[in-house]
């Protein structure tokens, strides 16, 4: 389910998006956050050599608030997969500076954040996935539902990270063979 997202409105919060750097960048004092995690994660040679396989533009935009925990521990992943591959073009709005887009991928009631609205290359919406991985709600559980809770600005844990990234790597690649295996765009490409 992708909900009723008007490509114009897509197309346009795109544009303004910002790539990884630029956007990390508007808020220096959260920044070596972000950088942190980034070079904490890198993608094993059989993730790089699936992204590198990509062959259909996936245009996403992530909505996003440089001062979210979840964005600080999950964003940098997904500037790592779209590093690896031509075909992604992905690009960080701020959720308070488009409420238009923001307003239309509530999650359980409310403006979570981030949350990664997946689109061909018409922005046309293919997949939304957001606030958090599997992994990440396994661990968030795991600490705050058991008997002690994170101090704060503790690490996250290595394997915690590899989990999530592996997750939000899934569903680039689920967005791709969708995108591959459509014959609407098989038609349009002539492949």
């Amino acid at each position: 389910m992708t909900h009723d997202l008007p490509t114009e409105l897509l197309s346009t919060t795109h544009a303004a998006g910002l790539d990884f750097v630029d956007y990390v960048a508007t808020d220096p004092t959260r920044a070596p956050d972000w950088l942190a995690i980034h070079e904490q994660v890198t993608l094993t040679p059989s993730q790089r050599t699936l992204i590198e396989g990509f062959v259909r533009r996936l245009n996403v935009v992530v909505v996003s608030g440089t001062w979210c925990g979840d964005c600080v521990q999950q964003g940098p992943l997904l500037a790592r997969i779209a590093e690896a591959s031509n075909r992604i073009d992905l690009r960080w709005v701020d959720r308070d500076e488009h409420p238009a887009l923001a307003s239309s991928l509530r999650i359980n009631g409310g403006d979570r954040v981030p949350v990664a609205v997946f689109m061909n290359e018409f922005f046309e919406p293919v997949s939304i996935l957001g606030d958090r991985t599997l992994t990440r709600y396994r661990a968030i559980a795991a600490r705050n539902l058991g008997p002690s809770c994170p101090r704060p600005g503790a690490p996250v844990p290595t394997e915690e990270l590899v989990g999530t990234l592996q997750e939000w790597l899934d569903e680039f690649e689920r967005v791709q063979l969708l995108l591959r295996l459509s014959p609407r765009l098989r038609a349009h490409h002539g492949d």
